[in-house]
């Protein structure tokens, strides 16, 4: 039963992580050559694997249900807890609200197609709303299986897809340099949200309980995963295509009929679609997870099933109404992805965590069987990750100037 909860445990954080901003990697790193692209995917999965741990760290000395609410208040207190709180559902809201948004929009089509009918717009985002949260209403076991299901099916069109580019790749294409080094910084917040699965760690925790060693095997699994995935697409996207047609490229539509006709294949089209809605998908199960068990922690609700629907409708009611009425507002609020992630997955980890050790805190806390588990690196190690996301901060803020192109 545990090792069945692991594995699930490492699909959920790998499938949260494959989100369908994976397809925009290639026109993002276009002008950095695969070598740099490599070398800062690399990068920025050693950062967010490492933070990860962090929050394992800070784990063993709380209860299995703490989320990130409780872990601030716990240790930076009051103000800690709020900017806790805002960056969450900040940055969750806004996720939620471009799944539901782009993937009402994509199933509304499908339900068009398949039923010879005129179905309204808003009709497919509140049907895409109401089965996901029925999902995670039903709790983590479901989400776990519903997970794996279509994890496996994503990993078989990849693979499809791989087997109808890989003749195509040139090696020549896989030596060429930056174009400019200002792209270097420009690619840095791209690359960097596509590892974001932070939001989704208390409700592993609370799925497979404090057992730290694991977690670990579950954290460096889930994140490696998509690490040799997201290396597989860069070679193939780089190594297709010149790095002057790349750059070229109008957008993911244009990447995409450019590679359509290199391989003289229409299925290539269909399997990116196909990739896109599957990517959704387990993307969406994972934040809206990670969502309802944070504010069933923040608003005490407890696992009944009243209480569940409750959470469930403070969890989707409120991204569902932007998607609807004001889409505008969630397209704003995710220019600023980047930056709430860098505050989720980077700051607070290294804050609470530089706070605990520097406290010395002995005592276990609500886990009686915390063993002292401490990531290795110490203080330099956390000073190193802080300056990583001052890094991407920055980077996100000369891209809104306009002083670095924006990918």
């Amino acid at each position: 039963m545990q090792k069945n909860k692991t594995i699930g445990s490492m699909l959920i954080v790998a499938g949260t992580t494959i989100g369908a901003g994976m397809l925009a990697l290639p026109i993002a790193s276009a002008g950095l050559g695969f070598t740099t692209a490599l070398l800062l995917i690399l990068a920025t999965w050693v950062l967010m694997t490492y933070t990860a741990l962090l929050m394992l760290e800070l784990h063993q000395y709380a209860s299995k249900e703490a989320t990130l609410n409780t872990l601030a208040k716990r240790i930076l207190g009051k103000k800690g807890q709020y900017i806790a709180n805002f960056s969450m559902v900040f940055l969750f809201y806004a996720l939620c609200a471009a799944y539901i948004a782009g993937g009402g929009a994509q199933l509304q089509e499908k339900l068009t197609a398949l039923t010879n009918m005129e179905i309204a717009p808003q009709a497919g985002s509140v049907l895409l709303a109401v089965l996901v949260a029925t999902i995670v209403t039903l709790g983590t076991s479901t989400v776990d299986k519903l997970n794996r299901v279509l994890f496996a099916i994503k990993i078989v069109v990849l693979a499809s897809l791989f087997f109808v580019l890989t003749p195509y790749v040139r090696g020549q294409h896989l030596l060429d340099m930056p174009v400019e080094q200002g792209l270097i910084i420009s690619a840095l917040p791209v690359i960097f949200t596509s590892f974001g699965f932070h939001g989704s760690i208390p409700s592993i925790v609370k799925y497979v309980g404090l057992d730290i060693r694991t977690l670990r095997k579950v954290m460096i699994v889930g994140a490696s995963l998509p690490l040799v995935i997201y290396i597989g697409w860069q070679l193939l996207s780089q190594g297709v295509m010149a790095q002057s047609a790349l750059l070229n490229s109008e957008g993911l539509p244009g990447f995409v009929a450019s590679i359509s006709n290199i391989a003289h294949s229409p299925q290539v089209s269909t399997f990116v679609t196909l990739f896109a809605d599957l990517a959704l998908a387990t993307s969406f199960l994972g934040v809206s997870l990670g969502l309802f068990d944070f504010f069933a922690d923040a608003f005490k609700k407890r696992n009944t099933v009243s209480e569940r629907v409750i959470t469930a409708l403070i969890t989707f009611l409120p991204p569902l109404g932007f998607a609807l009425f004001y889409p505008q507002g969630f397209i704003m609020a995710l220019g600023y992805a980047a930056i709430a992630l860098v505050v989720l997955a980077i700051f607070l980890p290294v804050a609470m965590v530089w706070q605990q050790r520097k406290t010395h805190q002995t005592t276990k806390g609500d886990n009686p069987t915390a063993d002292g588990y401490q990531v290795v690196g110490g203080n330099v190690g956390l000073i190193c990750a802080g300056l990583c996301g001052v890094l991407i901060i920055s980077a996100q803020c000369l891209q809104m100037l306009g002083v670095i192109p924006a990918l």
